[in-house]
């Protein structure tokens, strides 16, 4: 009820009646991460912006991050310890996405990114933590204290500021045509419920509406092989916003690159966020044996879990773990874990065979006391797992990010064709495509959508 009420309030702030022509310096399309940040950098620049919500609520697939924010060499790390450079950042970007990332904008993003932790902190936000996430050769991933989900607290921090600073922002508005003239953009034609539909004209348009993991029919004429599949996205990520640029003559980039996320709770779409496991969690089969390295990149541990009986497998950590990680609280509450005191009740309760789970974690912390996993090579092993109780998760692969969309520059310029920016057109976050390749690393992300959406806001203001 709570958060109904919040989501009321929220929009009730914002809603401001539309007139039949209006004028603005920027219409931002989308209220995640990315168009919020987007639309603060413009005004804070002195330019009037309007953001257009499609949804009854701000914040878009940003409520549901989980993880953190990516970033190297930042001071938070210095203050734990934890070296890390923006060069190695880039390396893991890389060898996680295949190599057929575009490496201009993965340096721009590593090299921006600790601006990006600022940005959020100085706004009121809290990214103080520093954690591991899968496939990163250190801990760079930023979130709140004590490990709470990254998303709520972002966008909490971002709708705040806009309020703040009485942003015009409207929802339950659809952007329906991008406005051009003699090839620039020049505003944009939308719509809300029981209106007729409102012209605003504007010298710049950034698209940040997300990607498409909630557009099944998108989905599966991409890769058909997804048919089915649940996904871990809200409602609203359907991918208009890459149509959107298409019909203004916008490139688009590796499209059919579409990630899974390996720990999805089946039949619910509930995700667990990487940090669980880069806190300590191993995964288990119903056999009770561990099957792959849990810290390789989301594509493999996905492909791995589906080679299982059943295509299911458990997510398996002990009380330590649970107390390292705030976010863990609202998987116990939400009734997703199952406990035992000892590793034969969690067997039975599992119907697992209990001494092969036993042996399987006893393998498991001589392993993590001499540093070095022999079965599969894990490169940390935060924990021994051996503090009782024990909890396991059900987990199964659900389409999670969507790496392609629309093909931009370092500017978050959007590019036609030729390779050519599109006058008056900047993009951010999921609904753009070549900065992950074809596998997001965790906790990029949230460092994608904050980096550039500030670019596409910067880029924006500069528009004549």
């Amino acid at each position: 009820m709570k958060k109904l009420l919040l989501v009321s309030m929220i929009s009730a702030v914002f809603a401001v009646p539309a007139v039949a022509e209006e004028t603005a310096d920027i219409v931002v399309i989308g209220s995640g991460g990315a168009g919020l940040s987007s639309a603060i950098t413009a005004h804070d620049l002195g330019k009037k912006v309007i953001v257009l919500e499609k949804m009854a609520y701000l914040g878009g697939n940003t409520n549901r991050s989980t993880g953190g924010l990516n970033a190297a060499g930042t001071k938070y790390q210095a203050k734990l310890g934890i070296k890390d450079d923006v060069q190695t950042m880039i390396n893991d970007t890389m060898k996680g996405g295949g190599n057929i990332n575009n490496p201009e904008l993965v340096k721009t993003l590593a090299e921006n990114a600790p601006g990006s932790v600022d940005f959020i902190i100085g706004l009121g936000g809290d990214l103080t933590d520093v954690g591991f996430m899968a496939a990163a050769t250190n801990k760079r991933c930023h979130r709140p204290t004590g490990g709470a989900p990254v998303g709520p607290e972002i966008v909490k921090t971002l709708v705040n500021a806009s309020k703040d600073r009485h942003l015009d922002i409207r929802t339950m508005a659809k952007a329906d045509k991008i406005l051009t003239e003699n090839g620039k953009v020049v505003g944009v034609q939308y719509s809300q419920k029981g209106k007729p539909e409102q012209t605003i004209k504007a010298k710049a348009v950034v698209i940040a509406t997300g990607g498409f993991s909630a557009n099944q029919d998108m989905l599966v004429k991409l890769k058909p092989e997804l048919k089915g599949f649940a996904t871990t996205n809200h409602p609203g990520a359907t991918g208009e916003g890459i149509a959107l640029g298409e019909s203004v003559g916008a490139a688009t980039v590796d499209m059919d690159q579409i990630q899974t996320h390996p720990t999805v709770v089946p039949g619910k779409g509930v995700m667990l966020t990487e940090a669980v496991r880069g806190n300590g969690a191993i995964i288990v089969n119903r056999e009770g044996k561990r099957f792959v390295n849990e810290m390789d990149t989301r594509a493999a541990v996905s492909k791995a879990i589906l080679d299982q009986k059943g295509q299911t497998a458990f997510l398996l950590f002990d009380q330590d773990v649970r107390k390292s990680l705030k976010a863990i609280e609202g998987y116990v509450k939400g009734g997703l874990t199952t406990e035992g005191a000892t590793l034969d009740e969690l067997a039975k309760k599992l119907g697992m065979n209990a001494a092969n789970l036993k042996a399987t974690m006893a393998t498991y912390a001589k392993d993590q006391a001499n540093k070095k996993d022999t079965q599969f090579n894990r490169p940390n092993m935060e924990r021994p797992l051996t503090q009782g109780p024990w909890y396991a998760v059900e987990i199964t692969p659900a389409v999670h990010h969507t790496m392609g969309g629309l093909k931009i520059n370092t500017k978050a310029e959007v590019l036609d064709k030729a390779g050519k920016p599109i006058p008056g057109l900047f993009a951010a976050g999921e609904v753009t495509g070549g900065i992950h390749g074809n596998n997001r690393l965790g906790g990029n992300a949230v460092a994608d959508i904050i980096t550039f959406g500030r670019i596409a806001g910067q880029s924006a203001s500069a528009v004549k």
